[in-house]
């Protein structure tokens, strides 16, 4: 199988990518830059900027599976950035997809298209709406863009999307360096109760996901249209978990507390403050990253397994000890 994988040189694409040539398939990876480590791995390196969406279809001939794993993230920004790399770039690679005879597109969607601000607790993808108005820009187009994948879904071209939570493990360049810096920085509290819930997800197990999901997908198979949540399985005490990371770093646990109900009006407060004043960068506490971080968030992941058969291969503590192993080996470099 040929397999095409944007943003393949990321966390999770890489680890797509990676499973994908150690299974035997041959994979070409999409990206605004060459991706040498991927290279060696015997992977085809492209270029191309998705939103211009030039050259797509040529470079989609001979592809029997698109992984569109690609996206802006963040917090903060402009809205027509947000929509031009995460809504255009999906509609423009769905189109291409169609033109050149894929049959089979698996995109890499988030739990926070679906989020409504409150404790999302054991719930199932039948239980979750979208809601009518984000508060950011990336939960807005990550929204649009998998309402646009499932809606693609046909006799020609089978879709499917997944929506993994709170990915983590080696190589991570995002959720654990980020939040180490701040504790380190002396800028990270405990928001809320600190008793909220979370399921994780290890690279490893969302990359197998998407395997499994592409291996079963074709028209009318029991995923082709349809969204679905990815973890680890049973959730954490989120703040305990980061605690248990620090400490293990010699970091020391977090200090100090804010509760919620004077965390959103702050945050709401430093939101202003930075779009007033055109500041750069993003302000130091977001009213969605308070909304996330202080409710409980763990899914239902029986549709999942029974509709294309996902089962986590790394357990939440090897998983751990994984990223523990790794951030030791880096943490030089992290400070």
């Amino acid at each position: 199988m040929k397999a095409l994988v944007t943003g393949g040189g990321g966390f999770l694409g890489g680890a797509i990518a990676k499973q994908l040539i150690e299974a035997g398939h041959t994979v070409r990876v999409l990206g605004r830059n060459r991706y040498p480590h991927m290279e060696a791995l015997g992977a085809e390196s492209v270029v191309c900027d998705l939103s211009i969406g030039e050259g797509l279809e040529a470079l989609l001939e001979g592809v029997g599976v698109v992984f569109h794993v690609a996206a802006l993230a963040g917090m903060w920004g402009p809205r027509e950035r947000y929509y031009a790399a995460n809504v255009t770039a999906t509609e423009r690679l769905l189109e291409a997809a169609r033109a050149a005879g894929v049959q089979r597109f698996v995109y890499t969607s988030s739990p926070s298209v679906t989020f409504h601000g409150r404790d999302e607790e054991g719930v199932s993808e039948t239980d979750c709406s979208y809601p009518e108005h984000h508060d950011f820009f990336y939960s807005e187009t990550k929204a649009i863009a998998e309402q646009a994948v499932l809606a693609a879904n046909s006799g020609e071209l089978a879709t499917t999307a997944l929506r993994p939570h709170l990915i983590y493990g080696p190589g991570d360049p995002h959720l654990i360096p980020r939040l180490l810096a701040r504790h380190r920085a002396g800028r990270l509290k405990v928001l809320g109760d600190g008793e909220n819930q979370v399921a994780l997800t290890y690279v490893g197990n969302a990359a197998v996901a998407h395997l499994q999901a592409a291996l079963v997908l074709q028209p009318g198979s029991a995923n082709a249209g349809k969204a679905y949540f990815i973890t680890d399985g049973d959730p954490v005490p989120v703040w305990g978990w980061l605690n248990r990371v620090f400490s293990e770093l010699g970091e020391g646990e977090i200090r100090g507390r804010v509760p919620k109900w004077l965390a959103m009006p702050l945050s709401g407060l430093a939101e202003a403050v930075w779009r007033v004043l055109s500041l750069e960068g993003e302000p130091p506490i977001t009213r969605f990253a308070v909304s996330q971080i202080s409710t409980s968030h763990w899914f239902d992941l029986s549709a999942a397994e029974r509709d294309f058969g996902y089962q986590p291969m790394v357990t939440g503590e090897e998983g751990f000890q994984r990223m523990i192993k790794a951030l030791k080996m880096t943490q030089g470099q992290l400070r």
